[in-house]
């Protein structure tokens, strides 16, 4: 028998993602931060480079920490609500099919 996930609980998925949001918007102030001073260590006044230069830098590096934080915070969500204990393998039943 499979076994129920606790996100399946509407209180409990309401608290998760309710966690899950406040990380996410805690990250996004860091990325602001982090771009910013990308851009500005980026930046001296006398190099050649574009405006677009800044511009795929900041975006970049935006996009790749959101991403990051937002893949990092669905594995805590998943953990942390005891989502992971409740996956069974139904295969495990069927070891011996599988011996040679």
């Amino acid at each position: 028998m499979i076994p129920k996930s606790p996100l399946e609980d509407p209180e409990t998925a309401a608290f998760a993602w309710a966690r899950y949001k406040r990380l996410m918007r805690f990250m996004l102030f860091v990325t602001i931060g982090v771009v910013i001073l990308a851009v500005a260590l980026l930046y001296d006044g006398e190099s050649p480079a574009s405006v677009h230069f800044y511009i795929a830098t900041a975006l970049g590096v935006g996009f790749m920490m959101l991403l990051t934080s937002a893949l990092m915070g669905l594995v805590f969500l998943s953990s942390g609500t005891g989502h992971d204990e409740s996956v069974t393998d139904l295969a495990k039943d069927d070891d011996d099919t599988w011996e040679d």
